[in-house]
């Protein structure tokens, strides 16, 4: 069968919308779509820079090729950062695919360490929480962001990029409904233009299956070990649910994607009214202490 667009022979089915295409095709199409989420939601102003948070797996290596490529015609400028948080035996292998790629791309890179970040690597952080209860990724996540901040900062970065698709953000959506933390939905918005420091998510309307297609058929290599950690919180049982839904009924993920944009944007019009600044760091939160000086202050008693 040939490429809807094209001639050539076809290499992927878009099963919600019915469209084949073949691999170069299908690759422009997400080109395409990124370029128009970046667009439609005022994420990169005229000759920002933007930090490309790369973690050695598909969706940010991906990100980093696509933004590597719209970085050489359009006007905006790219660096690529990375968040070490001290996990032994599988950090190490992501960090060299990402030296290696970032060599091939041209982009310069920089590595952050927690443990120079925060005094303590996230072994460490575990080996002091109060119980178990704490998912290693509620600890792992709420550094990360403080991490990436950090990063931005340090290197001039206007913008900071993540390569969250669609389907981590209707998995994100569900795990903060079902942990009853109404708030974060609000900073799930996907325009964030009014904020000072800008945190983005140009695959945010891409489902995760195209961009496994797209790391595969454009030969971009990727870490192959999982973190040790992924398993401990509800995330992969909610994204096999998701899956599932999705193969029973073709395009429910779009839908549900477009339902939590609707919410998330009248959550956020409310958290505005509450948004104050933490007494410790001076970074924005809704509270007296962020999320963050408060994790470690709690970690650090613990230890004690």
């Amino acid at each position: 069968m040939k490429c809807d667009r094209c001639e050539n022979q076809i290499a992927y089915t878009r099963k919600y919308s019915g469209e084949k295409l073949c691999s170069e095709c299908f690759s422009n199409s997400i080109l395409r779509k990124t370029a128009k989420t970046i667009s439609k939601f005022k994420m990169i102003q005229n000759d920002e820079l933007v930090a490309v948070a790369v973690s050695g797996g598909k969706d940010s290596l991906a990100l980093l090729d696509i933004m590597s490529k719209m970085a050489s015609n359009h006007n905006f400028r790219i660096k690529a950062i990375t968040i070490d948080e001290g996990i032994p035996g599988y950090r190490n292998e992501a960090l060299e695919i990402v030296e290696k790629f970032c060599n091939k791309l041209n982009v310069e890179f920089k590595v952050y360490p927690y443990k120079e970040l925060f005094d303590l690597s996230l072994d460490e952080a575990l080996d002091m929480r109060e119980n178990e209860k704490t998912s290693s990724c509620s600890i792992c996540g709420t550094l990360r962001r403080r991490a990436m901040e950090f990063a931005a900062k340090d290197i001039g970065a206007n913008v900071i990029a993540t390569g969250h698709n669609l389907d981590d953000t209707l998995q994100t959506f569900l795990i903060n409904m079902l942990s009853g933390d109404t708030n974060k939905v609000g900073w799930m918005d996907p325009d964030t233009s009014g904020n000072s420091l800008r945190k983005i998510k140009p695959f945010c309307e891409i489902y995760e299956s195209e961009i496994v297609f797209y790391a595969f058929t454009n030969d971009i290599p990727f870490q192959s070990e999982p973190c040790p950690h992924m398993n401990e919180g509800i995330r992969t049982e909610i994204r096999e649910f998701l899956n599932s839904l999705e193969n029973q009924h073709s395009g429910i993920k779009n839908n549900l994607y477009q339902s939590i944009l609707k919410v998330s944007h009248v959550v956020k019009e409310s958290n505005q009214k509450q948004k104050t600044v933490c007494k410790k760091c001076g970074s924005e939160c809704t509270g007296t202490i962020c999320s963050v000086c408060n994790m470690i202050l709690k970690l650090k008693e613990n230890q004690t």
